[in-house]
């Protein structure tokens, strides 16, 4: 990592000279301190990226100066140095969040190994926090599976980089989260963010709102619109589903983004178009452009980075990521999952991936009424019978006709609760429990489920 900045606290002037040398040759800006007090003095002058303590000091030790920085909040990577060290010693240090432990005669590969995986490590960090806090998001984006840990580095990666990107996965796994917090990681923070769902509207209204129109351009332009492209100037435009995109437009696009010009329907004079472009899609361009469907000259033109959302079944930390999603989205306390709910949901191959699991669980949550904990009951029905199914058949589980009557019986009182929690709203109680208004209905009536 070019230009961090170290500080090596050691009593023995030789080893504070060696070190400094072999860091400063590797690109590194070091300071030097030969006890508590100056290094002390130095940490409250400046922040370092790196700080190496010996153990043994002449006015202290290194472990009670790494306990007073932790004390004082400052989160600065620490590698402990020693020639006599116990395994007490050490494991003091590792609990203080010391990186790691180096043994005396420093060998010099060994320490440039040392300090480039703690840096590397905290940056990996810093850049996690600054993505929770662009997306606004601790669950979405941030977990421990590794295709979520490869997901935040090309994020950060992305953001840096001027050239397009695309952002391709299944539905839910949110891309236009993504697409947000690269935007926020970028350069063109403080521009706007602009975004146009191109599976959402027909392709003449998607003309409009990309490139806008002059009055009179068409029937009913009765007045000036400024598309998506002229509002996102100094900012981003995230084009969501780009693969609905008609081919005709997707000309209009391509031209756009290599001329970096863009007239407004109707209009005979030209504009910059100082923007970043976003895409997202559920499709397999590929096999679009294979079929004549996409323009593979846009293809190249939108994947100057590709980004691939992995899917919820794939990324083996669902129990974390639906803690993560309940402190998002309730209020404390916030209810935890019993074990059975979490049996429940692990085997689920979850076809909405996370905006399916978000959605479960603030149904859930509801049902729960402050509990403390989301339990089988809190299910929304649908859900539930599904999700029983499967856990049964992957537990070996038989019974299915005792399941039903169970989810039955239970499933006609929750949906009582829930219209009365909803003042006899059908509508608003079906949305709260996720199922649909027809299943409220036939819940209330006492009737079997139709198949």
């Amino acid at each position: 990592m070019p230009h961090a900045h170290l500080l090596v606290v050691d009593d023995e002037p030789s080893i504070l000279t060696t070190l400094q040398k072999a860091l400063t040759l590797e690109g590194y800006s070091v300071d030097v301190a030969g006890g508590v007090k100056v290094a002390d003095e130095k940490l409250k002058k400046r922040s370092y990226d790196l700080c190496l303590f010996d153990v043994q000091l002449p006015d202290g030790d290194g472990i009670t100066l790494l306990s007073q920085i932790r004390a004082a909040k400052n989160e600065v990577p620490v590698i402990m140095m020693s020639g006599h060290a116990t395994i007490d010693t050490a494991v003091k240090a590792t609990r203080l969040g010391a990186m790691s432990f180096l043994e005396k005669p420093i060998n010099t590969d060994a320490l440039l190994i040392a300090v480039e995986t703690a840096l590397r490590l905290q940056r990996a960090e810093s850049e996690a926090r600054e993505l929770r806090a662009a997306s606004g998001s601790t669950g979405e984006l941030v977990g421990e599976s590794q295709p979520i840990k490869k997901l935040v580095e090309q994020i950060s990666r992305a953001a840096k980089s001027s050239a397009s990107v695309l952002v391709t996965g299944e539905r839910g796994t949110g891309k236009e989260l993504v697409a947000r917090a690269i935007h926020l990681l970028s350069p063109r923070a403080k521009g706007p963010l602009e975004k146009l769902n191109c599976a959402a509207l027909p392709s003449e209204l998607i003309e409009s709102e990309l490139f806008g129109h002059e009055v009179g351009a068409f029937t009913g332009a009765t007045k000036q619109r400024r598309g998506k492209f002229e509002r996102a100037s100094g900012g981003t435009l995230f084009l969501d589903e780009v693969g609905d995109m008609p081919l005709d437009l997707q000309g209009r696009l391509l031209r756009v983004l290599e001329e970096r010009r863009l007239a407004s329907f109707g209009s005979d004079h030209s504009q910059g178009a100082d923007v970043a472009v976003i895409a997202a899609t559920h499709r397999n361009l590929r096999e679009m452009i294979a079929a004549g469907r996409f323009r593979e000259d846009l293809y190249y033109r939108l994947s100057g980075f590709v980004l691939t959302m992995p899917a919820l079944r794939h990324r083996r930390d669902l129990a974390a990521l639906a803690n993560a999603l309940l402190h998002n989205h309730c209020a404390e306390p916030v209810p935890v999952l019993s074990p059975e709910v979490v049996r429940l949901f692990e085997p689920f191959p979850w076809p909405g991936n996370v905006r399916q699991l978000a959605n479960v669980l603030r149904s859930a949550v509801a049902m729960a009424a402050g509990a403390g904990e989301i339990r089988r009951e809190h299910l929304a029905d649908d859900f539930l019978e599904e999700a029983t199914a499967r856990a049964g058949s992957a537990t070996g589980a038989s019974d299915e006709s005792l399941q039903r009557q169970t989810l039955e019986s239970r499933g006609i009182e929750v949906v009582r609760q829930a219209v009365a929690a909803a003042g006899g709203n059908i509508s608003a109680a079906s949305k709260a429990l996720g199922i649909s208004r027809n299943t409220v209905y036939r819940k209330l009536r006492g009737a079997e489920p139709q198949h």
